[in-house]
């Protein structure tokens, strides 16, 4: 099969399910404006995927907005640096169940079933190229170059994003629902250690999260900071751009061995995380941090097998002092010394920190409101994200911020700990986005419950006609 044969496949299926039929939800006329019934914040897979999933549900007043250029969006061809995704290939996602958008269908159409058995784990580029291609064949209504950098209530139910970048003058739309689709960071911000960010010149270091220039860290010595899978991608993708030494410090004694997901992916705990206590929820999460994520057997082994590469076991950062133009870390094994440091020491997820929630995130409860974890299992980094609904809609504190945070729903990274692997995982967007959507869709409803209701009472179209009955026929 071509791809040309897989799109007209895609028509074909997605007709047969009547997709694209008329919209259901009342429009909102104000003066202002245009009002969407949903913006989506993030054009990367999960923001994709909820749109096509909320125009299944015959809502298409939508709009995806975007920073990055278009193509670009999301961490795959801007700061991702692993050669294959984690995720097995054979896990199914923003498709939704429709056999001819998934990765497979689109794999298969450009190298055959055979190459589709041949393959080990999918390519982080060619993911992206499936990403490009499934926002072009739905023809998703993404706005690019723009970034949100303010969300303003404005009623129980209606929203004014003030938008950087828009042609409009007023740099301003008007939304019922927000949906965060916000990625990894999008919860809070990455991690910088203040002994780093404190003690150095932004020359000498960066986080993982920026674009690093390793060309020009070409024949140095450089130091990654951080035990999970990202540093040891770092430090291949380093490696292979000709950096002459990267040396992985890693706080544990032992490098993690247990990825607790996969276990999750076959379990049920992806699917039914919902139905759990909050007690129980608190305590998976909390393991989950505890165990990490480990670096793949193969992700690892492709940095370990470059001569220029070495491994820190037990070695935290101490102290770090910037020494003329090289950067000086002590550990308890020794001192460094190195001409640039590659941070991947995580994020913190706080709705706090997130510039555009400032006017509403006073009013956002936290876990730490709704439940006190035992001494044992209480974790700090857990306590401050958000306490979502099992829709992912952000719940309030107090009832003054009800009205306020109304129709804004969080799909990012820090829905982990009130909804499990969602929007943090490719493995977890299949069951994740249709929750999502059906909690924004049965919101757009309730809101107009009254109207609907009129409406229905007074339908009056006769879709019987009782017409009289024909004479019979004389006998002659």
């Amino acid at each position: 099969m071509s791809l040309e044969a897989l799109n007209e496949r895609v028509q074909t299926e997605l007709s047969y399910l009547a997709f694209g039929g008329a919209d259901w939800v009342r429009p909102l006329e104000r003066i202002e404006g245009h009002v969407y019934d949903v913006v989506i914040v993030g054009g990367g897979q999960s923001g994709l995927g909820v749109a096509f999933g909320l125009l299944r549900e015959r809502v298409s007043n939508i709009l995806i907005i975007d920073e990055n250029p278009a193509g670009f969006e999301g961490p795959w061809d801007t700061y991702a640096r692993m050669v294959t995704l984690r995720t097995p290939k054979h896990l199914s996602s923003i498709d939704l169940g429709i056999p001819s958008l998934t990765f497979r269908a689109w794999w298969e159409a450009q190298k055959g079933a055979k190459g589709w058995e041949e393959l080990g784990k999918i390519p982080r580029g060619e993911w992206m190229d499936y990403l490009r291609w499934y926002r072009e064949i739905l023809g998703l209504p993404v706005l690019n170059r723009v970034k949100l950098k303010l969300i303003e209530p404005v009623e129980k139910g209606l929203h004014r994003l003030h938008v950087e970048g828009l042609s409009a003058p007023s740099g301003v739309l008007l939304a019922r629902k927000v949906v965060l689709a916000t990625g990894i960071q999008g919860g809070g911000e990455w991690h910088v250690p203040k002994m780093i960010a404190g003690n150095l010149p932004g020359q000498l270091y960066a986080h993982t999260s920026e674009a690093i220039d390793f060309g020009a860290q070409r024949g140095r010595r450089i130091a990654v900071l951080g035990g999970g899978a990202s540093a040891f991608d770092n430090a291949n993708y380093a490696l292979t751009a000709g950096v002459a030494e990267a040396h992985v410090f890693v706080r544990r004694t032992e490098l993690p061995s247990v990825n607790p997901i996969r276990q999750m992916e076959v379990s049920g705990m992806i699917e039914r995380f919902h139905t759990l206590a909050d007690a129980d929820k608190y305590a998976v999460i909390a393991h989950f941090f505890k165990c990490n994520q480990p670096p793949t057997t193969d992700t690892f082994e492709r940095a370990a097998a470059w001569p220029g590469f070495r491994l820190h076991l037990g070695a935290p950062w101490l102290e770090v002092e910037a020494r003329g133009e090289q950067a000086v870390v002590t550990t308890p094994k020794g001192r460094f010394t190195f001409d640039f440091l590659v941070i991947s020491t995580g994020l913190v997820s706080e709705p706090g920190l997130r510039p555009e929630l400032r006017l509403v995130e006073g009013h956002i409860a936290r876990w730490s409101d709704r439940y006190t974890a035992p001494a044992g299992t209480a974790n700090a980094l857990l306590d401050a994200h958000p306490y979502l609904s099992p829709g992912f809609e952000l719940l309030s504190r107090n009832e003054e911020g009800e009205p306020l945070l109304h129709g804004l729903f969080v799909f990012n990274y820090s829905a982990l700990a009130s909804c499990g692997l969602s929007a943090s995982a490719i493995s977890g967007t299949r069951n994740a986005v249709p929750k999502l959507v059906t909690a924004v869709a049965d919101q757009l409803f309730l809101d107009d419950r009254a109207a609907i209701l009129d409406q229905y009472y007074a339908y009056n179209e006769a879709e019987f006609v009782c017409r009289p009955a024909a004479k019979p026929a004389k006998h002659s």
